[in-house]
């Protein structure tokens, strides 16, 4: 397992939460302990483009130090993407979280969309021809589900429930069910933990929710699978969170 990240996303970069100072270190401190910290870098422009139109890539740009950090969290999820296809499984622990952003808007904290750009990317560079999105933030990713719906090679889930075992049930049969694919990729978002703002899932659900994924992987990706940091606002249980699913995912 390797962990990109980069010091530059401890910088404090706007004023809402998942840009909230500290937010990172705590998953720092735990992961460098375990894994390969490997420094991220700056998307291409173009494989933003890949995505969102060129008038939202514009707006984005008029803040300068939101579209600089922009830029590296989805160069750094490029960059776990392509350690997964060469068989390293890795977490791309970056912000601002993506999951939020559509083609041409964005909201909820997200400006530009990882998940979707580092996937796009492999899709047309032709290092994969289909992937699964595991979307487990407490939000559903309506930019990544908006930018996707309409593209037969990539399938995504965004799995729900009321209640701790009504989720996890629900997951676990959404996985069970979901088609093949050359590539898992996990949107993590840590806000469902009970002690952040979804008051659900448990440190150990995660191991749970990790375990699934390297099943699955294993089964019909040779074991191809990132994972990305999205939500997440209790910076003790996204650490917490991040090193039972990346445990259960080496």
């Amino acid at each position: 397992m390797k962990v990109v990240f980069h010091e530059r996303f401890y910088d404090v970069y706007t004023g809402d939460p998942a840009a909230a100072a500290g937010r990172l270190e705590p998953s720092v401190k735990i992961l460098k302990k375990k894994y390969e910290l490997i420094k991220a870098q700056n998307a291409k422009v173009a494989d933003v483009e890949r995505v969102h139109d060129r008038a939202h890539i514009e707006d984005v740009k008029r803040f300068d130090k939101i579209y600089s950090m922009a830029l590296l969290a989805a160069g750094g999820t490029i960059q776990a993407a392509r350690l997964a296809c060469q068989g390293e499984p890795a977490y791309a622990l970056v912000r601002p979280p993506g999951h939020h952003a559509s083609p041409g808007s964005c909201w909820g904290f997200c400006f530009f969309n990882n998940v979707a750009v580092a996937v796009a990317t492999l899709l047309g560079e032709g290092i994969i021809n289909s992937a699964l999105i595991l979307d487990i933030d407490l939000h559903h990713g309506d930019g990544t589900d908006n930018y996707f719906c309409t593209r037969d090679e990539v399938e995504y889930l965004h799995p729900e429930g009321p209640t701790n075992s009504d989720w996890l049930r629900t997951c676990k049969k959404q996985l069970d069910q979901a088609k093949p694919a050359d590539l898992i990729a996990v949107s993590a978002g840590f806000d469902r933990h009970a002690e952040d703002w979804g008051e659900l899932l448990m440190t150990p659900d995660y191991r749970a929710i990790g375990n699934w994924v390297k099943l699955w992987s294993d089964k019909h990706c040779q074991g191809k699978r990132f994972v990305v940091l999205e939500g997440g606002y209790n910076h003790v249980s996204i650490a917490e969170g991040a090193e039972a699913l990346l445990g259960a995912m080496e």
